[in-house]
Parts: C-alpha cells; sequence; structure tokens
C-alpha cells in the first residue's frame, strides 16, 4: 500500500527508476501509459479517455482524505470513470470541486508546484488541506486529530525517515574514541552546524543538547600504560616461578678467583652453607651450591669450620674445595694439648703478636663463660686448662682472640653436662667435677690406647686410696711435674722430682693436682667415668710404643730394671 492511496503496489522512487523524480507529477506521463502511483491512470485533456482504462482498486474499501466512501458511477469495487474525454467534476453544493471554466481539473496526480487555481485560502503545497472531511461530511478527519500520522506530502518535500534513537549516547564518534579513530579530540563541533549546534549548544543552549563530552587521549594512554605494567608483572613473576621450579639454577663458571674466608656453623645443611657462601661471593645461588652437592657422592660430608675459597666459584668446584683438606682453615685442637699450646695456635693464625691470646685468657677468664665449678682451687695455673676441648674450630683472620676461647669454652662445657660429671664425682669419691676433668686429663696424658686408659683411671683410683701404703696415696706421674715446668721429658732425675715443692708435683704431694694438666679427649672421658676395676698399681711403657700395667711392685721392678738396659743400650 502507497501513502497516497490503496494501490496494486509500490511506489517507484529509486533513483534508477526512468519515472523517478517530479516528471510523473507535472503532467509530463506519457499518453495512456500505466501510472506508477497505485495504479491510478493519468487524465491529459489531449486525449480521449476510455472507460475502462484507469480504475481504482481498492479505495472503495479506504476512508480516503477526501473521497471518504464516494462511489463513482458503478456498483463494483473497482471504480470506473466514464465521460467525455476531459473527465470534470460538477458536484453539488457539498462537492468538493466547483464546476465552472476555472474548475480544477483531476488529472490523477499530484501537481508539484503548477498547481491552478486554488479556491480555499490554505498552503497551495498541501494538496488535502482546502477539502471537507468527505462528501456529505459522512467520514471523520483521521489526519485532524492529534495521534494521526502526518498527512502525506510530495517527494520533492519529503524527507528521510528518522533514525532510531539508541538508549545510550554513543557521542559524535560512534562510541569509538578519537584515540583510537585517529581524529582529533580538539576538533571543532562548529564545522557541521547543520548536526551539531555551535558552542552555544555545549553550554546548554538552544536545542537542549546535553554538552559534548570531550574525551581525552591521555586517559586512554594511562589505561594503556597499567593494562601493559600488568601484564609485565604477571609476565615476570611468571618467569621467577619458571625459573625456581624448572628453569636452571643461575651459577658461575670455572674455578674463581681472588680469596674468601667463610666460616661454617655446627649442624648447617645445604641451604644454610649455600647462603654463607652466596652472602662472601662464592658462589651465584643457593640454588645451584645444593644441586651440586646433591650429586657428589661426599656432598653431605661438609662439616663445620673455617674454609678458604675462592670467589665466583662454579657451585661444582666449590663443593669439591670444601671436601679437600686444603680449603679447611680451622684450627684444630688434638686431645690432651695443654692449654699453652692451644694459645700460640690461636695466635699464629690470628696474626697476633707472640701471647696475646695467653694474656687474654688470663685476663679475662671469668668473662668466657665458665660453669660454677672450675677454678675451685686457688693454685690453678690456668682457669681454662681442661675447657679448651679438643676439636675442629674456625679460627680466621680478623676474629678476636675472646670471641675463639668463648667458643671453645662452650663446646667444652656443652660436652660435660651431657657426660653429667657433677652426679658422677659422687660416684667416683671424687669432691666435685673439676676432679673428675683432672684424672680424665691424666689417664689422657699417661695412656696411649683406648685400653690403656681404662687400666690409667683404674691406677689413678687405686693410688687415691687411704689404703694405699705402696705409694702412700701418692700419684707420681711424671706428667704433673712436666706440667709444671712445660715441658715433656722422659728421663727426669730423682733428686729435682722428688724434692720440687710445686702444688702440681705429685710426687710431692699427695692426692690429685689443683686442675687438670691437659685437654682431655672423649676416649680418656669416658674411660674415667668406666674404669676396668682392675687392681692395677704400676704401668710402664718399655719401648715407648706399649704401656704395660702390674699390680704388685716386684713386677714394676723388674720392668723398670728392663727399660733401663734398653736405654743403656740405646734401644
Amino acid at each position: 500500500m502507497t501513502e497516497y492511496g490503496r494501490g496494486p503496489g509500490s511506489e517507484p522512487w529509486h533513483p534508477e527508476d526512468p519515472l523517478y523524480g517530479d516528471g510523473g507529477w507535472g503532467g509530463q506521463q506519457a499518453a495512456g501509459g500505466p501510472s506508477p502511483y497505485g495504479g491510478q491512470g493519468q487524465y491529459h485533456p489531449q486525449q480521449p479517455q476510455h472507460p475502462q482504462q484507469a480504475q481504482y482498486d481498492d479505495w472503495s474499501t479506504g476512508q480516503q482524505q477526501g473521497y471518504g466512501q464516494q462511489q463513482y458511477g458503478g456498483p463494483t469495487d473497482q471504480q470506473q470513470y466514464e465521460g467525455a474525454p476531459q473527465q470534470q467534476y460538477d458536484g453539488g453544493p457539498d462537492q468538493g470541486y466547483n464546476g465552472g471554466p476555472e474548475q480544477q481539473q483531476y488529472n490523477g496526480g499530484w501537481d508539484a508546484g503548477q498547481q491552478g487555481q486554488v479556491p480555499y485560502g490554505t498552503d497551495p503545497s498541501d494538496p488535502y488541506g482546502g477539502q471537507q472531511g468527505g462528501y456529505g461530511a459522512e467520514s471523520p478527519d483521521f489526519y485532524g486529530t492529534p495521534d494521526a500520522y502526518p498527512p502525506p506530502e510530495p517527494p520533492s518535500r519529503r524527507r528521510p525517515d528518522p533514525e532510531p534513537k539508541q538508549d545510550w549516547d554513543p557521542g559524535p564518534d560512534q562510541g569509538e574514541h578519537a584515540f583510537f579513530s585517529g581524529a582529533d579530540d580538539d576538533e571543532d563541533d562548529d564545522d557541521d552546524p547543520g548536526r551539531r549546534g555551535g558552542r552555544g549548544d555545549r553550554r546548554g543552549g538552544r536545542g537542549g543538547k546535553k554538552p559534548k563530552k570531550r574525551r581525552s587521549g591521555c586517559a586512554c594512554l594511562v589505561v594503556t600504560l597499567v593494562f601493559a605494567g600488568g601484564l609485565g608483572g604477571v609476565g615476570y613473576f611468571g618467569y621467577q616461578f619458571y625459573q625456581d621450579r624448572f628453569g636452571t639454577s643461575p651459577d658461575y663458571a670455572g674455578e674463581g678467583t681472588g680469596l674468601a674466608t667463610v666460616d661454617i656453623p655446627k649442624g648447617a645443611g645445604g641451604y644454610v652453607i649455600g647462603q654463607k657462601l652466596k652472602e662472601a661471593g662464592v658462589v651465584k645461588s643457593v640454588d645451584a651450591f645444593v644441586s651440586a652437592q646433591a650429586q657428589h657422592d661426599k656432598g653431605n660430608t661438609i662439616q663445620e669450620g673455617v674454609y678458604v675459597l675462592k670467589k665466583e666459584m662454579s657451585a661444582k668446584s666449590a663443593v669439591e674445595l670444601m671436601l679437600s683438606p686444603k680449603s679447611r682453615n680451622n684450627l684444630i685442637i688434638p686431645e690432651g694439648r695443654r692449654n699453652s699450646w692451644v694459645y700460640s695456635q690461636i695466635d699464629a693464625r690470628l696474626e697476633l703478636d707472640k701471647g696475646t691470646t695467653a694474656g687474654v685468657a688470663k685476663k679475662e677468664w671469668k668473662s668466657l663463660g665458665l660453669p660454677d665449678w672450675a677454678n675451685t682451687n686457688k693454685d690453678i695455673k690456668d682457669p681454662l686448662e681442661g675447657f679448651l676441648y679438643p676439636s675442629s674450630y674456625p679460627v680466621a683472620k680478623g676474629q678476636k682472640p675472646e670471641a675463639v676461647l668463648k667458643k671453645m669454652v662452650a663446646h667444652a662445657t656443652q660436652k660435660y653436662d651431657e657426660l653429667s660429671l657433677k652426679s658422677k664425682a659422687a660416684e667416683l669419691q671424687l669432691k666435685d667435677p673439676l676432679q673428675v676433668l683432672t684424672v680424665a686429663s691424666l689417664v689422657q696424658a699417661e695412656g696411649m690406647t683406648h685400653d690403656d686408659f681404662k687400666k690409667m683411671a683404674s691406677v689413678v683410683y687405686n693410688r687415691l686410696k687411704t689404703s694405699n701404703t705402696v705409694t702412700n696415696q701418692k700419684l707420681e706421674f711424671d706428667s704433673t711435674y712436666n706440667y709444671l715446668k712445660r715441658q715433656s721429658e722422659i728421663n727426669i732425675p730423682i733428686s729435682k722430682i722428688r724434692t720440687d715443692p710445686d702444688p702440681y708435683n705429685t710426687y710431692y704431694h699427695r692426692g690429685l693436682p689443683p686442675g687438670p694438666i691437659g685437654n682431655p679427649g672423649d676416649e680418656a672421658l669416658a674411660a674415667t667415668l668406666a674404669p676396668d676395676r682392675g687392681g692395677w698399681m704400676f704401668f710402664i711403657s718399655v719401648d715407648g710404643k706399649k704401656t704395660q700395667f702390674t699390680k704388685t711392685l716386684t713386677e714394676h721392678e723388674k720392668l723398670v730394671k728392663e727399660f733401663n738396659d734398653r736405654q743403656k743400650n740405646g734401644d
């Protein structure tokens, strides 16, 4: 259905249609041709109209403005115009078209601007403006109500249908910001006055439109940077996660250069050792060292102590060097060594003047962590004697003597607590733990083997008994005399050894010396706490390699004679 009436087809308004435009409305249609508008024929004064030429198909059923339900001539639905070649409508008083020489002719089309005399004072461009509601005023005016569709207009005055409104305002860039579209954000909106208002419109001027929001590319740039930063952070942590679990640990190459001293604490595992090495610049990463240590057959045998290594070593080279004795910078104290020997070794390791450590021990012994049962005798020559426990200690240049001594005393105190020297003293009929330690130092000084230590402990305990009438509770040990003389002699003249009144001379005094004469080791301590309980009273080493024990003086004198004979012969 067309907008201008009811017809069989649509209006041919396509630009490529030869009938497009105002030609059909200006009376220029070819004579006798079909009407392109709703099936209506064109009426021309030059040609006679066939009675059946123009048919108005569905106009009888509609309620077209200006025609109403008026039918012309026939009873059928198809209206035919019969008459002279030039049909004129000479209606009565109610007819919308008045006859006369100047009456309007109905040509079956719209006059696009060349309209003849219009007897009404209405808009000449409105073909329906001057017509009544219908023939006889029977039909309502469907175009005069507020809800009516707008009246049809000629093609030359038609406007395109308005675009449907959207629920949201995409803005002049249709939702695409100038930052991405390439347009200029500062482009003046006044360039297109037909579409946009001027600057006054943005300030609430005419039209009532909302001011245009300016969009800045900086906002998009910030969002882009934030997004890129987030991606970068995720990528970085993802890479670190992969490296920690699947990647190869960072590592140096080669055997390194320079020197680095590393102190490995007791009980340190692979990760602790690796951290110490990394802090000293030896290895590049802890994981590389742990991996190399796990791959080495003896990697788990690395002990505490001070190691002299090189900087920037490969983890594999560091493990191999730490397992080599060449890297150990620990001070190893053998069993039975006196404190004087230990002091000199510390001075040498710390590159200090001779006697420095001994002076610190003598001056600061009270602050070095000795147990409360130590130094119970006023005649003790060195309060630290017996408390520098035989072991391996990290000693390197840059350390303080007091720090080294504290570590040794702490180790000895811990060991003695584990052995429960306090409770063992009463069982062994000794005065205090210091006497137990003193016995252990004598056993260590006189014995050679594990078996010797057990028998030597029995000799000490048997000679200390009040029932001892052979030596009258005197120990008569050469080791005590050598201690006070700071020597280690075998052939000591009897005249000297029996006449020296020093408290440590067991040939002169009964009982035990005031304190230990050395630092006993594990075996000597164990033998002191658990002697073999034999009746051993004497001992001698004839050949200097083996100790022989006897229970009677007669047996002992025979061995002494054999020893003297070997000495005379130069054996």
